[in-house]
């Protein structure tokens, strides 16, 4: 009796191991079912974004089709591109400059959700300083056939500006980048083939990885990736770098990284968000690219002996 109780005992000790051990093994394909189910998903995510990137860098629909009448005195460039259309940019000369008497000028590039049509005050603020102004569009932007990429825009943007350098009344010594926002990226990247005397960023990322990053995407998947950390860390031009520091588009830590990775900067920071940059601070923002121009050697200084230089503005990092 005692050798069956015990028989019986181990028997179902068995069948309890046996179930156990079946338990543990469906547990365990489920897991690795639902693991390659996450794999598959982020797989797939990573795949529509991989897709989607042109349209989240690129959103030209948001900047409308643009006015294909330009300003009055406006010189319209225009270039070729592959695959057929053309690209084009405006030129707009400072007052006054004739080839005895040329002076600088200001290559503009814009935002990412924004047309050459729509910078006429920045054109009139820098002309009163005796700056002329290129403004290339982006491909597939406005008027503008093909679709854009960080090649092909910064591509068209070096042959513009070899095109203006060349004109009556331009200074081909003195010739000052400007970037906002994606335009800052974009204007670092022409830096490097055709290096300025002068770069101002606005509103500017480090790169777009740390921004793909934001979407859970490794960065290798960024197709236009922007580098402006790497060009401002070898710029041997003087740099002014803006941000604002309530900035919910590109937060003001890009900012201050672009600021760490070029030491001799000057940087200054205004209380606003990205698209209102820079706030109330309008009257300090020109007063602040005057006197960067003036100690970069690109203006003359009108205000006189003894007037105050931009220093770079220190900010805790945060």
């Amino acid at each position: 009796m005692t050798d069956s109780v015990s028989r019986a005992s181990k028997g179902g000790c068995a069948a309890q191991t046996c179930e156990a051990r079946r338990s543990w093994g469906r547990c365990f394909r489920a897991g690795w079912r639902f693991a390659g189910y996450l794999v598959a998903a982020y797989v797939a995510w990573c795949a529509v974004l991989y897709f989607m990137q042109d349209g989240i860098v690129f959103p030209r629909e948001l900047a409308g089709s643009g006015d294909s009448t330009p300003p009055a005195g406006t010189v319209v460039m225009t270039e070729q591109i592959e695959g057929g259309g053309q690209v084009l940019a405006w030129f707009v000369a400072a007052p006054g400059l004739t080839p005895a008497r040329p002076g600088p000028l200001v290559v503009f590039f814009h935002g990412n959700a924004e047309l050459i049509d729509g910078q006429g005050d920045l054109v009139r603020a820098y002309g009163r300083l005796g700056c002329s102004v290129l403004l290339p569009e982006y491909r597939g932007y406005g008027q503008c056939g093909g679709s854009p990429s960080e090649v092909g825009i910064v591509q068209d943007a070096v042959r513009f500006l070899d095109r203006a350098a060349k004109l009556p009344g331009v200074d081909p010594s003195r010739i000052v980048l400007h970037g906002r926002s994606l335009g800052g990226g974009v204007s670092a990247q022409v830096a490097v083939h055709r290096p300025p005397t002068a770069l101002v960023l606005q509103s500017t990322f480090t790169s777009t990885i740390p921004l793909a990053h934001g979407y859970g995407v490794p960065g290798f998947l960024s197709k236009h990736s922007f580098r402006t950390d790497r060009v401002v860390a070898d710029l041997k031009a003087p740099l002014l770098i803006f941000h604002g520091v309530r900035d919910s588009i590109i937060p003001v830590a890009h900012g201050r990284k672009l600021r760490d990775v070029a030491p001799g900067s000057t940087y200054v920071e205004y209380d606003c968000d990205h698209n209102d940059f820079p706030g109330s601070a309008d009257e300090d923002y020109w007063r602040t690219i005057e006197a960067f121009l003036v100690s970069a050697g690109v203006l003359g200084d009108r205000r006189g002996p003894g007037a105050a230089q931009p220093e770079p503005t220190t900010v805790p990092g945060g």
